[in-house]
């Protein structure tokens, strides 16, 4: 009865790691380094290259465009931040 006990545990946890690995998993090496990217390209890109497309090619206000542009940082900032404090960079 006791080992029936410690196979049904084991068979529980299998079941709950394989639900958590459907999604967005931090231990996998392609979503560390695809989040990474992402936010390299947020902060630098983000504030320079946006703005200049925003009001040359989509005629866009120049301030709509420069706020775009410090949203976009923003957010490659605290992604960046995020990775730090999850060690996924060091």
């Amino acid at each position: 009865m006791k080992l029936k006990d410690k196979r049904d545990s084991v068979d529980v946890s299998r079941n709950m790691e394989d639900k958590g690995s459907g999604g967005f998993d931090l231990s996998s090496k392609f979503w560390r380094v695809f989040l990474v990217i992402v936010a390299v390209l947020l902060i630098f890109a983000g504030p320079t290259y946006v703005p200049y497309l925003l009001v040359d090619l989509l005629k866009v206000d120049y301030a709509a465009s420069a706020v775009s542009g410090f949203v976009l940082l923003t957010i490659g900032l605290v992604l960046m931040w995020y990775l730090v404090r999850k060690r996924i960079i060091v």
